[in-house]
């Protein structure tokens, strides 16, 4: 049985999480804008296939090996502040482009679509500590069995992100064209995307919650 605060506090992590610009967003946006909303939603198929992949590692317990060799949870932690700082450069440096702005990018297949979908979540630093340092400490050894709570606390974060990302993918082609008439506005998401990555990836570096065992 979970507790209340468990479930409101997974509850609004998970929705903090899935507002603030991050891989997955851009990748479902730029993606829809690029070849349609039928694509984004195969590609959230693929995300959604990550989110599974760290819940069943979740609840197998990988967080203990995280809380047990610390070096290795800093290594993770720090790897993905590299990739955000990294995208955020993309996102603010000269010439950079918004995910909004139409591109010529290839229509890849359903599969494709799908592994890169996957791919992108699974190496979603934001997912990692999630899953790792977040949702672990909201398991109580007193309420039952800890696979049972970490897998019903992981449904919980699941299903908040799939909801905002399919209403994600589904308003994005809306918003590129409205931005795409407004070239200031376009260049303003492009800045203050840049800026939230940027400060999201401080954050994890610089954050010093570890790993509990689940």
């Amino acid at each position: 049985m979970l507790q209340t605060t468990a479930v409101l506090g997974v509850t609004a992590a998970a929705l903090g999480m899935v507002l603030t610009p991050g891989p997955n967003m851009m990748y479902l946006v730029s993606r829809t804008v690029a070849q349609g909303r039928r694509a984004g939603m195969i590609s959230l198929t693929g995300v959604a296939a990550g989110f599974g992949v760290y819940l069943v590692a979740a609840a197998a317990g990988i967080t203990a090996v995280f809380a047990v060799v610390p070096g290795l949870y800093m290594a993770v932690k720090l790897a993905g502040a590299v990739y955000l700082l990294w995208l955020a450069w993309q996102a603010i440096r000269p010439g950079g482009v918004s995910v909004f702005a139409p591109a010529d990018l290839p229509h890849d297949r359903p599969r494709r679509l799908f592994t890169m979908g996957l791919a992108t979540n699974l190496l979603n630093p934001k997912i990692a500590i999630m899953y790792m340092a977040l949702i672990p400490q909201f398991v109580d050894p007193e309420r039952g069995a800890l696979w049972l709570q970490s897998l019903s606390l992981g449904a919980i974060q699941i299903t908040v992100a799939l909801t905002v990302n399919a209403m994600i993918v589904l308003g994005a082609a809306g918003l590129a064209t409205f931005l795409a008439a407004r070239p200031l506005w376009l260049r303003t998401q492009r800045y203050l995307m840049g800026t939230a990555l940027g400060t999201i990836a401080v954050l994890l570096a610089t954050d010093k919650a570890r790993p509990t065992p689940a």
